[in-house]
């Protein structure tokens, strides 16, 4: 799936929110974000613009996507959750915050 540059940046800011939702960077986390640069195409560069970026205007972002794209992003997201062989509550706060901001 292909995604423009202000939702890469969007999706790369959620992921980043859902990796330090615990306050612990995980190895499978990191893992899993490495696996994500290929599939969505993104590096270092839109890591670094999408740390610049309020929580409030990517939620704002995601909401535009197609109800295809937002599905795809809430795998993405519970994919990282799940990456550390456990799900931590903020990670499930943040994941319903996020499909209710999404209406998925």
């Amino acid at each position: 799936m292909e995604f423009n540059l202000a939702e890469k940046l969007a999706i790369v800011k959620m992921i980043y929110s859902m990796v330090y939702a615990d306050g612990v960077v995980h190895k499978g986390e990191i893992n899993e974000v490495s696996k994500l640069m290929n599939v969505i195409d993104f590096d270092s560069n839109h890591i670094q613009f999408a740390q610049n970026i309020e929580k409030q205007q990517s939620v704002a972002i995601l909401q535009e996507m197609t109800q295809e794209k937002k599905i795809a992003l809430t795998r993405i997201l519970e994919d990282i959750a799940k990456a550390d062989g456990f799900v931590h509550e903020k990670e499930t706060e943040l994941l319903n915050s996020l499909y209710t901001a999404l209406e998925v």
